[in-house]
C-alpha cells in the first residue's frame, strides 16, 4: 500500500470534496421518512428495513441516490417510527453490513437503527427539566450505573439494582433500615454538585441479551448516539432504553445533581464499526504501514482532525447537551484528540447554552502513541495552555503527590508517610495552574486522588502502609492517612472529583483494573459506607467547608495570588497561608496545616486570633470554631485549617 492511499483522508482535496454540513440520519416527517448517509467511497447503498431490532428477514430494501459531497439518499413513504434499520454498502467490491452512524435508536447490541420519534420517549416533566444552579463549587462524584446499585443491601427495588432507574429511587437506605442513606440519598447527603456517568452509550463489550452478570465498564463504543441497553429494563425495544436514561437524568436533576457524560470518542469496540463500515478508514488514522492506528490501546484510533470526523463528534456532543440535557462531558484519552475539536466544542457550547455552563475536561494523555495527522496539536498534558481556559484535565501531579505514584502500588504520598515537599504541596494547591505550571488557570485543573481505572485510594494507602494486605477493613493508620489525604485534595485549587465510594474507603481487594471484574468486586458495598461513616463525614464536612472558602473555589487566572507564603518549618509539615477574601465568608485569611509524621508536632501561627474550622479528627469545626493563637497542635498525619477575619500578610512568620 502506497503512501498516498494512506494519507489519502488527510488531503486538502478530499476535505474540500467531500465536507458537508447536512444533516445526517433518519428523519421523520409528515407522510415519508427521510435517510441521508455519509459514505463518499461507496459505489452503491442500500437501506434494508426490519421490523424487529434483532432477528427476522428485512421486509422491505431501497436503493439509495448518490448526491454531492458524498452524501446517499432516499425518501420511503410512510412515518416509519418504530422501524428498524441498516445499510448495505458497497465499497471496491467490497459489501458490508452497517448501522446508521447518526442513530438516535438501535435494536439489541446496536446492531440495527431504529427511526425513532424522540418525544415519545420524554418522561412526565422533561420539557420543564432543568439542571440545578450552579453553586460556589464543583464536586464531581463518578459513578458506574451497575456498581451503584447492585449491591442487594443497597435498598434499591430488586428490578432496578444496576439500572437507570435505580436512579429514580431517591430515599433508599440499607436493607431499608431508615438510617442509613444509600444510593442517590447517600449522594444527596454527601453534598457533591455533579455525578458523572461512566459511558452510558451504547457498547460493545455486554451482551444486552446476555446474562443480567454481564458487566464492563464500558469504554468500547458501538452507537454513539444511543443509551446502552444493558442498563435499561428491556434493551430489545429501543425506546425504552432512551427514555429511562431520560428518567434517571430527570431524577438526578430534581435532586439537585448536576450530570456528567463520560464519552469515548477516541476509538471504536472494533475496527468493524459503522464508522468503518459506511467510509472505511475515512475517521481513523493509520501507521505508516497501513494498518490501524492504536493510540488508544484498544486496536483503533479516530481521526479527530479529519472535518467530517471532527463534525462527527461535535455533532454527537451536541445532540446528548440538547436531548438528554446533560451538563458536562468527560473526555476519555482526550490526549488523543485534537487541540482545535476541543477548542470548537467548548465554543460552540457556550454559544448555546451560556459561558461554562457545560463543564468539558477530559484525560490529557493517550493509551499509546498517537497517529494524527502531522502538526496537529493533541490536548497532551504539554498542551493545555493552547487550550481554552474552560477545557479542563484531569492533573496527574496532585494524585501522585498526595497517595504514590501509578505504577507502583508500594510508592508512598504525602498522605503515606513519604518525603514531604512544601514547594510541591503549595503547587497542588495552585492546581498546577500559572506561570510555569502547565496550567493557565484553576478552571483547567480536574483535582482528584483517585478514579475508576486504578487502585482506589483505600487500596492504595493498604498497600503502602501494611505489610499484610488486609483490604475488608482500615487499620487506624490507614484510615488517619485516608483522611489527610482528603483534607489535601480538598485544599486544592480546581473542580474536585471523587471515585464513588472514595468517602466511606472503597475497596477493589487490591485489583487495579477491574473493567471487566464484574459487579461483585466492583459494586459499591453499603455496609461498608455504614461501618465506615466516620469517614464518610470527614468527606461531607470537607466538602461543606470548602464551599464556603472562596480562596480554594476561585477558579481565576489569579487564583495562585490567593497563596501568599508557603512554609516548611519542619520535614514533615508545611503550612500555606491564603488570601480568603471576597464572597460571603467570615474569614479574610485562611491557614493550611499538613503534617504528615507519625508522631503530633507543634506549629507556630501568625499573628491574630484563629478560628479552627476542621482538623485531622473532625472537618465540622466551623459550626462552633474555637479560636486559637500563637501556636497549636497538629496530631500524626493529619491537616488543620484556620480562618482568621483580618486579610493576610504575605508571610507566615519564623514558625
Amino acid at each position: 500500500m502506497n503512501r498516498e492511499e494512506i494519507d489519502r483522508f488527510d488531503s486538502e482535496d478530499f476535505e474540500r470534496a467531500y465536507h458537508s454540513t447536512e444533516p445526517l440520519g433518519a428523519f421523520l416527517l409528515d407522510g415519508e421518512t427521510r435517510f441521508a448517509l455519509w459514505a463518499p467511497t461507496a459505489q452503491a447503498v442500500t437501506l434494508r428495513l426490519y421490523a424487529q431490532g434483532s432477528g427476522g428477514r428485512a421486509f422491505a430494501c431501497h436503493d439509495l441516490s448518490r448526491g454531492e459531497r458524498g452524501i446517499w439518499r432516499c425518501a420511503v413513504a410512510g412515518r416509519l417510527d418504530g422501524v428498524y434499520y441498516d445499510y448495505e454498502v458497497s465499497v471496491d467490491g467490497v459489501r458490508r453490513r452497517a448501522a446508521d452512524p447518526y442513530a438516535r435508536a438501535c435494536g439489541l447490541n446496536g446492531a440495527r437503527s431504529m427511526v425513532i420519534d424522540l418525544r415519545r420517549t420524554d418522561p412526565p416533566g422533561w420539557a420543564q427539566d432543568s439542571a440545578p444552579a450552579r453553586g460556589s463549587e464543583d464536586i464531581i462524584y463518578e459513578i458506574h450505573i451497575k456498581d451503584f446499585s447492585s449491591d442487594p443491601a443497597s435498598g434499591v427495588s430488586a428490578p432496578n439494582r444496576g439500572k437507570y432507574r435505580a436512579l429514580c429511587e431517591a430515599e433508599t437506605t440499607l436493607d431499608g433500615d431508615g438510617v442509613h442513606p444509600t444510593c442517590l440519598a447517600h449522594l444527596r447527603r454527601l453534598g457533591v454538585t455533579h455525578v458523572e456517568l461512566m459511558p452510558v452509550f451504547d457498547f460493545g463489550s455486554v451482551d444486552e441479551g446476555g446474562s443480567p452478570e454481564g458487566y464492563n465498564w464500558g469504554y468500547d463504543p458501538v452507537n454513539y448516539n444511543v443509551p446502552e441497553g444493558s442498563y435499561a429494563s428491556d434493551p430489545a425495544h429501543g425506546d425504552v432504553r432512551i427514555r429511562e436514561l431520560k428518567e434517571a437524568i430527570l431524577s438526578l436533576h430534581q435532586n439537585g445533581l448536576r450530570v456528567i457524560m463520560d464519552v469515548v470518542y477516541n476509538h471504536t469496540y472494533t475496527l468493524d464499526s459503522c464508522l468503518f463500515a459506511t467510509a472505511p478508514w475515512a475517521h481513523y488514522r493509520r501507521r505508516a504501514d497501513g494498518s490501524a492506528g492504536n493510540g488508544s490501546g484498544c486496536g483503533s484510533e479516530i481521526a479527530s482532525e479529519r472535518a467530517m470526523t471532527a463534525r462527527y463528534i461535535l455533532d454527537s456532543v451536541l445532540y446528548w447537551a440538547e436531548e438528554y440535557h446533560i451538563d458536562g462531558f468527560r473526555f476519555d484519552l482526550m490526549g488523543l484528540l485534537d487541540v482545535p475539536l476541543m477548542n470548537r466544542i467548548r465554543r460552540e457550547l457556550d454559544a448555546r447554552y451560556g459561558e461554562g455552563e457545560k463543564l468539558v475536561f477530559g484525560e490529557p494523555w493517550a493509551g499509546g502513541e498517537p497517529n494524527a495527522r502531522r502538526g496537529v496539536p493533541l490536548c497532551s498534558k504539554g498542551s493545555m495552555r493552547l487550550l481554552f481556559p474552560g477545557v479542563g484535565a484531569f492533573c496527574d501531579d496532585t494524585r501522585d503527590a498526595i497517595r504514590g505514584g501509578l505504577y507502583d502500588a508500594r510508592s508512598l504520598g504525602f498522605a503515606s508517610h513519604g518525603p514531604f515537599s512544601a514547594e510541591q504541596m503549595a503547587r497542588c494547591i495552585r492546581g498546577w495552574a500559572g506561570e510555569g505550571l502547565p496550567m493557565d488557570a484553576p478552571s483547567q485543573t480536574i483535582t482528584y486522588i483517585s478514579s475508576h481505572d486504578d487502585w482506589t485510594l483505600f487500596d492504595k494507602l493498604v498497600y503502602a502502609l501494611c505489610s499484610r494486605r488486609v483490604f475488608e477493613r482500615g487499620s487506624p493508620e490507614v484510615l488517619r492517612a485516608n483522611r489527610l489525604a482528603a483534607a489535601m485534595l480538598f485544599c486544592c485549587q480546581g473542580h474536585l472529583f471523587l471515585l464513588s465510594g472514595e468517602e466511606f474507603a472503597r475497596t477493589k481487594r487490591g485489583i487495579r483494573n477491574t473493567y471487566a471484574s464484574g459487579a461483585a468486586l466492583n459494586r459499591l458495598d453499603w455496609h461498608r459506607a455504614a461501618k465506615n461513616a466516620p469517614l464518610c463525614e470527614y468527606y461531607r464536612g470537607l466538602i461543606a467547608l470548602r464551599k464556603q472558602l472562596p480562596a480554594l473555589c476561585d477558579k481565576s487566572p489569579s487564583a495562585g495570588d490567593r497563596l501568599c507564603a508557603v512554609s516548611q518549618p519542619r520535614e514533615d509539615t508545611g503550612l500555606f497561608l491564603l488570601d480568603n477574601t471576597g464572597g460571603d465568608s467570615a474569614y479574610g485569611a485562611l491557614l493550611l496545616a499538613f503534617h504528615t509524621g507519625r508522631e503530633e508536632t507543634r506549629i507556630s501561627l501568625p499573628g491574630g486570633d484563629w478560628a479552627v474550622l476542621a482538623d485531622g479528627r473532625s472537618s465540622f469545626l466551623w459550626e462552633h470554631p474555637a479560636l486559637v493563637s500563637g501556636s497549636a497542635t497538629l496530631n500524626a498525619s493529619s491537616a488543620l485549617i484556620l480562618g482568621r477575619r483580618e486579610a493576610p500578610e504575605r508571610t507566615i512568620g519564623k514558625g
